[in-house]
């Protein structure tokens, strides 16, 4: 009986403390009061706004670098379009200059080879004799055709016809020394001296040249082969060295062409022109590149 009645007082007294808001946590024998565990929650509430507080704002500053970093693409492409345009002006009037001096009225042929170095591609003019017997050939090489050219500038194509240009050393005889000169294009069968005889004249000549400077071997192109006569650019010190002449060269003009002989004129003077491609190129790059970083960063925003 007394068993009885202390179980029953300590039944009560539980219910008491139970009522009295204590809370008997499932998984781990704590007695917790609720403004304590109201505290607790307020706390870990808190903890995770600052947390996602702090990864928006990081989130944001990636997608502000994001922003200005992408704008750098048309941003390029607008300042590559830009250099474009002015070096299509440079080149226009690179050639119209050039063409201003390959049709002046030709000047006497100055003595001084250094005189002569500041003279390329302006006319001028000479009199004298040319030793056939000396010939170089600069192969293979087509005839120029500048309207053909002018047209086709910058392709890759080729005219069909294949020959050489003929050079062949001039003696002149009012300055009393020996120069080179490109009398021009032969096909070729017609590359041997003797399938053209009507046009190796041994009188005096007077013959106008447009001036040409020593050129540099280009990627791809072969060593010229001075022991078989083939020449593949103009190397003016081994072409004076062949010859015994002076390192002075000039291209003879189609006017001073002789019957049977090479065809003059063979001076190109176009180059190559394609900067208006390559700024429509660069400037519609900037266009679409700009309206997809609007439509990205921009317009999404407003939206």
């Amino acid at each position: 009986m007394n068993s009885l009645r202390l179980l029953l007082m300590y039944s009560n007294n539980s219910l008491r403390v139970i009522r009295g808001s204590t809370l008997i946590s499932p998984k781990r024998s704590l007695f917790v009061t609720r403004p304590g565990l109201i505290k607790r929650e307020n706390g870990q509430l808190a903890g995770f706004s600052r947390q996602s507080s702090s990864t928006v704002a990081g989130t944001g500053n990636d997608n502000s670098f994001l922003k200005w970093f992408l704008l750098l693409i048309p941003g390029t492409t607008f300042c590559l379009g830009t250099w474009q345009l002015k070096r299509r002006k440079w080149k226009l009037e690179l050639i119209r200059e050039l063409q201003s001096l390959t049709t002046s009225e030709p000047i006497p042929l100055p003595a001084d080879p250094m005189e002569i170095k500041q003279l390329e591609y302006r006319r001028v003019k000479v009199r004298g004799r040319f030793d056939h017997s000396k010939e170089l050939y600069i192969l293979p090489r087509s005839p120029v055709d500048p309207e053909r050219e002018a047209r086709e500038a910058g392709r890759i194509s080729s005219s069909g016809e294949s020959g050489a240009n003929v050079i062949t050393p001039l003696y002149c005889t009012d300055l009393g020394i020996t120069i080179l000169v490109n009398r021009g294009y032969v096909p070729k069968n017609k590359i041997r001296p003797e399938t053209r005889m009507k046009g190796q004249v041994n009188e005096e000549v007077d013959l106008v040249g447009i001036v040409r400077l020593t050129e540099q071997r280009k990627p791809f192109v072969p060593q010229n082969n001075m022991a078989g006569n083939k020449w593949h650019y103009r190397d003016l010190e081994a072409m004076a060295q062949a010859t015994g002449a002076e390192e002075i060269f000039i291209d003879a003009v189609f006017d001073s062409t002789i019957p049977g002989g090479p065809i003059g004129g063979q001076t190109r003077v176009t180059l190559r022109n394609e900067h208006m491609q390559y700024v429509i190129t660069w400037y519609g790059l900037c266009a679409a590149t700009s309206y997809m970083w609007y439509a990205k960063f921009i317009k999404r925003i407003s939206l």
